[in-house]
């Protein structure tokens, strides 16, 4: 397998703060937003661009929730090992809201395609935006395009693009990946 390292940890760095400035230009002070990160990976994105919203640039109150979308995909009976589902956690209001979906890594968009059908259980926002750190843009099956993204990348379908974390992996880094 070849590996090539896409984003060192300070470009992800200087990128998370890209977006969140993007964020606040758009949203301002968050009193009618409330940002989710999609489960499992934009778990990790979801709580760091928070986390310097809140500490970095002193936005008071900021919801933040979690969503699982296992059982929303359209590809869920399509595995061969039993799935494991993650927990949803927004203890917030949804309605009238303006939703802020946070996931790494944009390839098809079926994954936010769940998390739309998945949103429905919580209410009816007033608008959904995304947010990823990874645009795969040529990847598409469905119409979805991010409105804030960190880096736009052209892999081809054998090619894989990993995320770490230093929460989870020990380090921020994002490779590309090909089995040769």
């Amino acid at each position: 397998m070849s590996q090539k390292v896409l984003l060192t940890s300070s470009e992800v760095n200087i990128i998370l703060h890209r977006l969140a400035c993007q964020l606040i230009e758009k949203h301002l002070d968050f009193k009618n937003t409330v940002l989710i990160g999609i489960q499992p990976r934009g778990i990790f994105l979801a709580d760091r661009i928070t986390s310097i919203l809140t500490n970095e640039y002193n936005i008071e109150k900021i919801n933040l929730g979690y969503l699982d979308i296992t059982f929303f995909r359209d590809d869920f009976r399509k595995k061969d090992k039993p799935l494991e589902a993650n927990q949803t956690k927004i203890d917030f209001l949804v309605e009238d809201k303006k939703v802020v979906f946070i996931d790494d890594v944009l390839f098809t968009g079926r994954s936010i395609n769940a998390a739309l059908t998945a949103l429905q259980s919580f209410g009816r926002p007033s608008e959904i935006e995304l947010l990823v750190l990874i645009d795969r843009r040529f990847s598409r099956h469905l119409p979805i395009q991010p409105d804030y993204r960190g880096r736009q990348v052209d892999a081809i379908n054998e090619e894989k693009v990993k995320v770490y974390w230093k929460e989870k992996n020990g380090e921020d880094v994002v490779y590309l990946t090909e089995n040769l």
